[in-house]
């Protein structure tokens, strides 16, 4: 059997795929050519991360795929419902890439608070000319030891992203329609950890209290953050996305930075993609990376053996029925 990793898989899952007997393909087909390229190739398995799209007309030219893979969290990209009603197993790793995510909101975090992503950009430009006035200029930084981070969305991410921030002394507070409380078991090298339990509240209450506040949310309609949410957080409130563009409306944020109500912000995600617009790109209080929140070498593996392991177990199962 033939899987298509279109937009690539680690080495560790291609071995446990073939391990399993399958032919694991890596090739890059371009978006219009995949579903000529599943046929030709007798493809029974398609493996996306963000950029293939799995729509109902590429299901439709399929009748013969047979698992539509995900690698990662969010499925928006694949029409989920309608690809189970043709009898297409939809399968994801909803567990693999939650550190990773995490510690890329606190490297965000940290950039914000100590103006390091403006600082790389100038330091290069002006550092042996104008050192002494960059010293001043990024001299206000500001601890996360002790502040409040508000958590929107308390799934697994989200929990992880506390995990993080309670270690580092910070409190925590969450908001999730469907989440009404969690442990948070803190873990430490030694082997010790602690329990927390964080019950859930309102949004309205997050937005007020909040010192910084970090979205893990689907993708959706509307805005979670818009001009009348960030009217309700704190003054220097610093916002974080790495969950999905559209979340925050980005011409608000930019008007609150603008004015100082927001002190910075942090994206991996935005409205546009692949295309972010060039006011986000070249504001001095945003802090940028390229949707790489799940792109950490040890996330891939993990990823790439679960999607190994979720394959080789269903189609084992349909075998023996």
């Amino acid at each position: 059997m033939k899987v298509l990793a279109n937009d690539g898989i680690s080495k560790s899952g291609i071995k446990a795929l073939e391990k399993g007997g399958f032919e694991v393909i890596t090739t890059k087909v371009a978006q219009e050519q995949v579903a000529n390229y599943i046929n030709a190739n007798h493809i029974d398995v398609l493996l996306v991360r963000s950029a293939t799209k799995v729509r109902q007309q590429l299901i439709d030219d399929c009748p013969n795929l047979k698992i539509v893979g995900r690698g990662g969290v969010g499925m928006d990209n694949i029409d989920v419902d309608y690809a189970r009603s043709k009898g297409v197993h939809v399968i994801n790793t909803p567990a693999s890439s939650s550190e990773s995510v995490a510690e890329l909101v606190f490297a965000h975090l940290f950039n914000g608070v100590r103006f390091l992503h403006d600082s790389n950009r100038n330091m290069p430009l002006e550092g042996d000319s104008n050192f002494e006035g960059l010293k001043k200029a990024y001299a206000n930084g500001i601890e996360l030891r002790g502040k409040t981070l508000g958590i929107i969305g308390f799934g697994r991410i989200g929990q992880a992203t506390a995990k993080m921030a309670l270690g580092l002394g910070m409190r925590v507070i969450a908001a999730d329609k469907y989440v009404g409380n969690a442990e948070i078991k803190v873990d430490f090298y030694n082997g010790q950890f602690i329990n927390v339990d964080i019950i859930t509240e309102p949004i309205e209450d997050l937005f007020r209290h909040s010192d910084f506040i970090t979205l893990h949310v689907p993708a959706q309609e509307g805005y979670v953050i818009g001009a009348p949410e960030l009217e309700a957080m704190k003054d220097g409130v610093g916002i974080i996305n790495c969950s999905r563009g559209g979340v925050i409306d980005e011409v608000a944020l930019i008007e609150a930075l603008d004015r100082n109500k927001v002190l910075f912000a942090g994206l991996d995600v935005f409205e546009n993609e692949p295309s972010p617009e060039i006011q986000i790109l070249m504001h001095p209080k945003i802090s940028l990376t390229p949707h790489i929140g799940a792109a950490t070498l040890e996330a891939q593996d993990r990823i790439g053996t679960e999607l190994a392991d979720q394959i080789i177990s269903l189609l084992k199962t349909e075998k023996e029925i």
